[in-house]
């Protein structure tokens, strides 16, 4: 067993041990995100959005336990925003505008997890009295994000969530996401409800578990019926927030348990790949940490995918929806890496290839794509898998497991950066870097920042807030200051667009003499500009997340100044989907500060492409020098560069396509005001203890067999095998469109009355 008591004290570290020190390598404790980090993701120049699961946090807004709050990058302040529905384990995903959706989440929970006070037809938390968390199974939630210039008082800077006017067909929990090429989002899969992994034992109905599975996939906006997906059936079990790449032909790589696929979201057509080698699982909750590598004009925007991490464990031990059959604590995680690249340009059938092995093993690693083109790894532990439970088939009774309710063990505080260009052999390494004394296992985030340092957040392996466990819910946000931050000066480019096309006319960017010292020709020579998107980060994945390096020449001038002539986006939209991006300029090793730009039209829609325009050839000065010592910049926690403020214009325009759901979202969003009658409790709340058995061969009991519930790894004490997920005991008036909801501007949830005030949804708080 590892040594575990060091870190309760970590955990709890709190914001009054701040440290500032920017030197490379170093990670730093910064401030408190108010609620534990689940998810996270960046909305502009200035703002992180945090989400965590409705549970019993000590921060409260409008007299209950917030669950949402707004990270200020400059100030290292969090401020709290109203969330209605529980964004427990949801999936989320940009929209071409700059918005963001999440998506699903769990039904309403009270303290200890225990269901919602008030129940649907289906058994289902509806809602919960303490908590103040509504229903959020089928929820989709709209964010514009805001700046300090803007009134964050207003409806255009809150969460638009109100599953009765805005949801999905079917219920999701630990969906897939992945945007197609005109914006449209693939959900695929996910749980009804909850529980460790997405099977019952023996299992019997692969598909539907007796309803607790959610294997088909729908579009957001739709585009039709949820269909089944045969790969959701064959991958049972281990099918979690499955691995999903759109790839450039329009397909979309799809990895889940053992295996691998391409899939056609036009016909539903699956292509078999090969298996994952060693049988190492990737997805949740053996969580391995998974990156496409930079798409770059050498590898002709050839999409390559690192799967590192996870855990091989025999099928037997996963167990079910209850827990695993094994102490997952006392599992090695894998420290196997493999590539794939889904689509060969040479045309040869695709196949794993081995990579360098992690320096070591890892559950719940997370990969950040940083500017220079590497990967940085962060967070997760050695032993055991994600999740958490109150017992195992081997430890039947919680006062044993040792961990708490942590399903891992071996936290593992030092990042390693994996370089993809290095000879094989060589391509990891941690030597300089610093060693976080915080626990990161389950429920922790990660995202790079505009000043291309990246913020650790979050863990709380525990089914309600508890500070007095081994590892405690966290929210002590912290720092991590890559090797690039040891430069003097920083890039400081000029004339960086706002909007960028899928080819088109080339645009130029300045770089000053003061942005670099020595040979101008060698600077210029050795730049980059690279689109870096962070994508939406929960249970160790960063679902979106891109790196792609623009083509370009350049031009040095006699002053030592250079102007690079940047191509567009390549035009296949399906390279790099439409949406948000920070463009950095990299000058030998170094970004400037990211500025946000948005890549396409900013609608949902079929996106503008042109030929690429030839970009004139380079243009030496041998004379010319750098003029950039003493200070740096390097220490700027954001961009220096000020936001372009709210984006502007409809993030889903007007499409033919059947189906199709009628709401035409801008940035006008209606603001609900909550009812100030309901009374919360200010504290965290006692950890409930509801469990079931577990039969020594790892087969659950008959009587015992999961079917789902809004609990979250608190098994019913009872079964529901004929439940009907779509019923309910309160009045929803939303209904997809194939289930006669009409499509018309009455049901878009931004668009003002015709008197000019904002329309309320009766049966809803607003």
């Amino acid at each position: 067993m590892l040594p575990s008591l060091p870190w309760l004290a970590f955990g709890v570290a709190t914001s009054s041990r701040l440290a500032y020190a920017q030197s490379a390598g170093s990670i730093a404790q910064v401030g408190n995100s108010l609620v534990s980090a689940m998810m996270m993701f960046l909305g502009n120049e200035e703002k992180v959005y945090i989400l965590d699961k409705a549970e019993g946090n000590s921060a409260q807004i409008n007299g209950h336990p917030a669950w949402g709050s707004a990270w200020d990058i400059n100030s290292h302040t969090a401020t709290l925003m109203e969330v209605y529905t529980n964004t427990f384990c949801a999936s989320g995903m940009h929209l071409p505008n700059g918005s963001y959706a999440t998506f699903g989440g769990n039904g309403a929970v009270g303290p200890g997890g225990n269901i919602g006070s008030v129940l649907n037809n289906a058994g289902s938390g509806a809602y919960d009295a303490t908590y103040g968390d509504y229903d959020g199974g089928t929820a989709i939630r709209i964010l514009n994000p805001c700046t300090n210039a803007d009134d964050w008082s207003s409806s255009q800077c809150q969460w638009f969530d109100n599953a009765t006017v805005l949801s999905m067909q079917k219920r999701r929990w630990y969906s897939a996401c992945e945007p197609l090429g005109d914006g449209t989002i693939a959900l695929i899969g996910g749980f009804v409800n909850g529980g460790y992994i997405n099977r019952n034992t023996p299992n019997t109905d692969p598909a539907y578990e007796g309803g607790a599975a959610e294997p088909t996939y729908e579009f957001f906006p739709s585009r039709g019926a949820a269909t089944e997906m045969q790969f959701m059936v064959s991958t049972s079990g281990l099918n979690s927030y499955a691995h999903t790449y759109l790839m450039p032909s329009g397909k979309m790589l799809v990895q889940a348990n053992i295996s691998t696929m391409l899939w056609d979201p036009d016909t539903n057509a699956e292509t078999p790949l090969p298996g994952m080698p060693g049988n190492v699982v990737r997805v949740y909750p053996a969580s391995g940490a998974v990156a496409m590598l930079p798409l770059t004009p050498a590898n002709n925007w050839t999409p390559t995918i690192l799967f590192c991490g996870g855990s091989d464990m025999p099928d037997s031990y996963w167990g079910n929806y209850s827990y695993p059959y094994y102490n997952t604590w006392d599992y090695p995680a894998s420290k196997d890496c493999q590539r794939l690249t889904p689509e060969p340009p040479d045309g040869s059938s695709p196949a794993y290839q081995q990579d360098d092995d992690m320096l070591e093993g890892r559950t719940m690693g997370q990969f950040i794509a940083l500017p220079d083109g590497t990967l940085l790894v962060v967070n997760g532990g050695m032993n055991g898998t994600a999740g958490y439970a109150q017992a195992t088939g081997m430890t039947p009774n919680f006062g044993n497991m040792p961990y708490g309710e942590s399903l891992a063990a071996g936290p593992v505080g030092t990042p390693a950066i994996y370089n993809p260009n290095m000879p094989s052999g060589s391509r990891w390494s941690n030597a300089g870097l610093g060693t976080s004394n915080i626990a990161r296992l389950y429920h922790s985030s990660a995202m790079l920042l505009p000043d291309a340092s990246v913020m650790i957040a979050g863990s709380n392996p525990n089914i309600d807030v508890n500070m007095s466990t081994i590892y405690p819910t966290t929210y002590t946000v912290e720092v991590f200051y890559p090797p690039y931050f040891s430069a003097s000066v920083r890039p400081q480019p000029t004339g960086v667009p706002t909007q960028l096309s899928y080819g088109g006319a080339y645009f130029n960017l300045t770089v000053p003499a003061t942005s670099y010292s020595g040979s101008a020709n060698a600077a210029a020579s050795n730049t980059t500009v690279v689109l870096s998107r962070g994508g939406f980060t929960t249970h160790a994945m960063n679902m979106g997340q891109r790196h792609l390096q623009l083509n370009n020449t350049f031009t040095v001038n006699s002053d030592g100044s250079y102007v690079l002539h940047v191509a567009q986006a390549p035009p296949n939209p399906n390279i790099f989907q439409p949406g948000p991006a920070l463009l950095f300029v990299v000058v030998n090793g170094i970004p400037s500060n990211g500025t946000m730009v948005i890549v396409g039209s900013g609608n949902v829609e079929t996106q503008p492409t042109s030929a690429v325009s030839d970009l004139p050839p380079n243009v030496l000065n041998d004379a010319a020098q750098g003029t950039g010592s003493g200070g740096s910049n390097s220490n700027q926690s954001s961009s220096s560069k000020p936001s372009t403020g709210v984006i502007i214009g409809a993030i889903v325009g007007a499409i033919a396509l059947i189906g199709i759901v009628g709401a035409v979202f801008g940035i006008c969003m209606a603001r609900r005001r909550r009812a100030a009658s309901r009374q919360h409790p200010a504290a965290a709340y006692a950890m409930g203890t509801t469990r079931s058995g577990y039969v020594g061969n790892g087969a659950a009991a008959a009587d015992r067999a999961r079917h789902s519930d809004s609990s979250a790894f608190v098994p019913l004490q009872q079964d529901n095998p004929s439940l009907a997920w779509n019923a309910s005991s309160v009045s929803l008036q939303y209904r997809d469109d194939f289930g006669g909801r009409p499509s018309d501007v009455a049901y878009d949830p931004y668009h003002p009355d015709p008197d000019g005030g904002i329309r309320r949804v009766e049966g809803y708080r607003s």
